[in-house]
Formats: structure tokens, sequence, C-alpha cells
């Protein structure tokens, strides 16, 4: 099943952002998808948020990762560089530690990710209105949906 939400100003993408990183919980894995400047970083920005993080969040784009401490380690992952990377990067060891991971443009490194997660597509509508689209792979993911669509 998919759920949809809808978001109209940065605001509450960040609410949205919150909101999801209060239900996240160690070995989490999120993918978000969506082109530059759809909110990929600002919903990452309210994860870090609702897992209580106070470093500020943002994009690990020349870094690749960035790890923040809150209740729990956020891992937050830019796999765009790694396009035509077949390396071991270890971060495998990661996906089931024992923090959440959140990965921008997870399609460079697919090969190495878990089956289980939770996609999150962003559709841009305007400059303003996002479409946030969450596909739940796997019985946790689906509660965790359930719960955050209340």
């Amino acid at each position: 099943m998919e759920y949809q939400f809808y978001t109209n100003h940065v605001e509450e993408t960040f609410k949205l952002g919150q909101k999801l990183g209060q239900l996240l919980y160690p070995g989490c894995l999120l993918t978000l998808e969506g082109e530059l400047g759809a909110g990929k970083t600002m919903l990452t920005k309210g994860i870090g948020a609702g897992m209580g993080v106070s470093s500020i969040i943002n994009s690990p784009t020349f870094t690749i990762l960035k790890q923040y401490v809150g209740r729990i380690p956020l891992y937050h992952f830019d796999a765009y560089r790694l396009e035509d990377s077949e390396e071991d990067l270890g971060f495998e060891e990661m996906f089931d530690g024992d923090g959440v991971c959140v990965i921008e443009w997870p399609a460079f490194i697919e090969y190495m990710l878990p089956t289980q997660r939770l996609m999150i597509k962003i559709k841009k509508i305007d400059d303003c209105k996002r479409e946030w689209t969450l596909i739940p792979i796997g019985q946790k993911y689906e509660l965790l949906c359930k719960e955050l669509s209340k």
C-alpha cells in the first residue's frame, strides 16, 4: 500500500519529517527520490529534529555521508556522486546498525541496499507544494506508515 502526504511550504515539509523522525528506531532505512530542490534535505532536517538531533543538518553532497547524534544516530547519505561506483564502501554495516539511515539518490547504490525499506518519492508540484508518496517495503515500514498517517 502507498501513503500520500502533501505539503504546501518548507515548514510543513519539516514538520512531516519531524513527525516521521519521532517514530523511527534503530535499523530503519529510508530512501528519498526526487529532483534537485524537491525537499529531500529539508525532510531530513525534520527527521533529525524528531530524533533529537541538535546540530545543523545539511546535504552531504561532497562528503557522501554525514553522521548526527540524537536519541539514536542518524546517518545521512547522498549517493549522487557514487554513480558507477562498485567499490565496497562499508555502508551495509550501517544499514542494519544502531541508527537510522536516510539515503538521497538511492538509485546510484541500489545494488547494496536492503530489500526492506521505506521508499519516499517526492513530486515537486510547484515552487512550494510537494506530493510525498511513501512506499513501505516490509511489515515494520507498513506499521510505521500507518502510525504516521494518524
